[in-house]
């Protein structure tokens, strides 16, 4: 969609990193699995989407190799390690989702 909003097609060969300089428009995705993370914490109940979220479909650990990426690692990578304990703030989540909105677009810009 960036790419047509600039009218650039895949065969002039230009980066996405580029494109997204250009444009600047956030990382709607990223930005929704942060809010998204924000709302699981924060049920108290043995609700479906929490026990979804959490649920590890592989006995042990994970296989030898590069480890399949989770949602949650995106999410620690924006927010922290301690993402779950400041998620259960909520003035305190919001404002590290709009700090990680802004640092990303920070990067895409330079």
């Amino acid at each position: 969609m960036e790419r047509k909003m600039l009218n650039i097609k895949l065969k002039d060969r230009i980066p996405a990193t580029e494109v997204r300089k250009k444009t600047q428009v956030i990382d709607v995705v990223q930005y929704i699995k942060c809010r998204w993370a924000g709302h699981i914490v924060k049920e108290k109940d043995n609700r479906w989407t929490k026990r979804c979220t959490e649920w590890q479909p592989r006995p042990g650990g994970r296989y030898r190799g590069r480890p399949e990426a989770r949602w949650t690692d995106d999410v620690r990578k924006a927010a922290g390690p301690q993402w779950k304990r400041n998620a259960q703030d909520r003035r305190k989540w919001k404002t590290s989702v709009e700090g990680y909105i802004l640092q990303w677009m920070d990067k895409a810009s330079k």
